[in-house]
């Protein structure tokens, strides 16, 4: 008989395996228990890890640069994450390789494209790559991208792109070039230049930044990981996070093939169960679940505010069960989504920080005085956190943007929440 798993039980267990009670002591904590943050908009590392630890930015940024225990890496969907630094291995044997090539095969042809090389674009691109690693390891810290096409004048190589288009014009090959040798598992981003949400980094040879003296990306006993191995350790530790779930949101969260999905599930103990009707996944020994009280009560419930991009509303491709008829207001047109409002485990509205500082919300149904305080509180404690911070979502989305003009939330406001009329 197949075991049918309801979504208020599935709403409790993102509470408790999401963190989204502040339990996580550390920000490798918060890391590991995501399986990873999500970085594309730097400003989203510091506020997810303050949503599961309440720790200060300064913990952040200690964490990243002075422990390094988490580091940023381009991983899952060609998507910049923090991971804890002992996943690194995997996740660039399960992800990481695969999207290299494509990349080293796309600039490879834009270049020949463009008449770079002389008709060897693809050993032009080593000769650059290799100098641009040498004078990193000569400099002995780290560069930014301008720095090192200083040493490396051939990383200002122009390419045009979309010409004839609105869109279209020329740009230099420099990140193309720094994110593949990223990408390879040659350089790590470093240092931040400039505040906390700022996207502007310093690059590091991997073996100095990850302090492993060779550069290697390699697993437990210094052997590369097979990346069959890697796969199905990631799918493991996602699953423990994120199921039950379809195998799909796996598919598409480590932007896998068909194939590779299914040969990672295959590889571990899973089973079949029935999420509302559509088959899903768990892992074998994770049928129980209790957290300490009833599944869906309200009470004592934990209300959450997460950023942009947090990892997790971008961790299931189905979100139905979670967002409700939300999402017109809450992602923009490409899929990414905005600041969100939790309760009880699912989406119930969205905030935004305006100019001043303020942080309001806006609850986009009804749920209750005691969830209204209990959000309200939340956004005061995120205001007082963010003191003279500013933080504007890399991607806008149609609340966020709405509450940042208004000078008032329609409806009243208690406490930065606003209320839907009756």
């Amino acid at each position: 008989m197949t075991l049918k798993i309801s979504v208020d039980e599935r709403r409790a267990r993102l509470v408790a395996r999401h963190l989204l009670g502040r339990t996580a002591g550390t920000v490798a904590g918060a890391a590991e228990a995501m399986v990873a943050l999500h970085a594309t908009d730097p400003a989203t590392v510091y506020l997810s890890a303050w949503a599961r630890t309440g720790c200060a930015a300064d913990h952040v940024d200690g964490a990243l640069y002075a422990e390094r225990a988490v580091v940023r890496m381009l991983g899952m969907r060609r998507t910049v994450f923090v991971v804890s630094a002992e996943i690194v291995p995997m996740v660039q044997a399960a992800c990481t390789d695969d999207v290299a090539r494509r990349m080293r095969r796309q600039l490879v042809k834009d270049l020949a494209s463009g008449g770079v090389g002389n008709g060897d674009a693809a050993g032009w691109l080593r000769d650059v790559e290799e100098s641009v690693v040498h004078a990193l390891a000569t400099r002995g810290g780290g560069a930014s991208g301008a720095q090192l096409s200083t040493y490396e004048p051939r990383l200002r190589t122009q390419l045009s792109y979309a010409p004839g288009k609105s869109y279209g014009g020329t740009a230099n090959i420099t990140s193309r070039v720094l994110v593949l040798l990223a990408a390879e598992g040659h350089l790590m981003r470093g240092h931040r230049r400039g505040g906390w949400s700022s996207g502007q980094f310093e690059w590091f040879p991997a073996a100095s930044w990850l302090r492993t003296g060779d550069g290697a990306m390699a697993g437990p006993g210094g052997a590369s990981l097979d990346a069959a191995a890697a796969r199905a350790e990631l799918a493991r530790r996602w699953l423990a996070a994120f199921g039950p779930a379809l195998a799909t949101d796996l598919q598409w969260w480590a932007g896998w093939t068909v194939g590779q999905m299914r040969g990672a599930l295959a590889a571990l103990p899973v089973r079949e169960v029935d999420l509302d009707g559509q088959p899903g996944v768990l892992l074998a020994g994770d049928e129980t679940f209790d957290d300490g009280a009833t599944a869906g009560a309200t009470a004592g419930a934990p209300a959450a505010l997460l950023p942009a991009l947090d990892p997790t509303p971008m961790g299931w491709q189905a979100r139905d069960w979670f967002l409700g008829e939300h999402r017109g207001a809450l992602f923009d047109r490409t899929g990414n989504i905005g600041p969100t409002v939790w309760w009880a485990g699912r989406i119930v509205g969205g905030w935004a920080q305006r100019p001043s500082g303020e942080v309001v919300c806006r609850l986009l149904e009804d749920v209750g005085s005691d969830a209204a305080a209990a959000v309200a509180a939340e956004a005061v404690r995120l205001e007082s956190w963010l003191g003279p911070a500013r933080v504007t979502p890399r991607f806008r989305t149609p609340l966020e943007r709405e509450l940042t003009a208004l000078a008032e939330v329609p409806g009243g406001s208690r406490g930065g929440v606003g209320y839907l009329d009756a």
